[in-house]
């Protein structure tokens, strides 16, 4: 049975247990938040999965996906195959100004082409601003945390395997043009290039 002013009084005990603890205040920005594994920042865009299925832009609530493609001919891959026809994404955009974060778009996809990222420094000061095109979707690919392996020694994930090794094929053909680029400049001047690996000949000159 309660007695008259016991609300208060359970009141005011909170606020004294309260004023006797020290405030804690996030320094953000010079501290970045810890943020738990799954949380739902932004979606990222793993492109080269994507076949254009259209199903994450029609299972949308707030419809604010935006897709575009284009057809191409595929020769076939064998002398006598007959060609195929494949979708090509020329546009992938997510309008943050409309997304409710519901995950629908992740769950339905059949390629794991997208993914929840952590990301969530994206403010802008204009709203229409916030629709992000695919350039920006796979900048945030990069930033998904990496999937709890199930066994330890599972492969790598494919996701990783795909960007590693584009990461990769870019790295050797910078090198490549670097190469290119030094022996033409040894074409252009070849005395040079005959003095700077001339033997130095005991005697010479006297």
């Amino acid at each position: 049975m309660s007695f008259p002013g016991s609300g208060l009084a359970k009141g005011l005990a909170v606020t004294l247990r309260t004023m006797t603890k020290r405030s804690v205040t996030a320094q953000y920005p010079d501290v970045q938040p810890d943020l738990a594994p799954r949380t739902r920042g932004v979606i990222g865009l793993f492109e080269e999965n994507c076949t254009v299925c259209m199903l994450c832009a029609r299972e949308c609530p707030d419809w604010c996906i935006y897709i575009d493609s284009h057809k191409e001919t595929v020769p076939p891959a064998a002398p006598g195959g007959r060609e195929r026809s494949r979708n090509v994404l020329d546009r992938f955009a997510i309008d943050f100004a409309l997304c409710m974060y519901c995950g629908i778009c992740i769950e339905v996809c059949p390629f794991d082409a997208l993914f929840w990222s952590p990301e969530f420094e994206y403010a802008e000061t204009d709203i229409r601003d916030l629709t992000h095109e695919r350039d920006k979707l796979r900048e945030w690919m990069w930033t998904v945390p990496e999937p709890p392996a199930l066994d330890p020694a599972a492969e790598e994930p494919k996701e990783l395997a795909a960007a590693r090794k584009a990461a990769d094929k870019l790295a050797a053909q910078q090198q490549a043009e670097a190469e290119a680029a030094r022996a033409g400049t040894a074409e252009a001047d070849p005395d040079r290039a005959t003095d700077q690996h001339r033997p130095d000949t005991p005697g010479e000159g006297t």
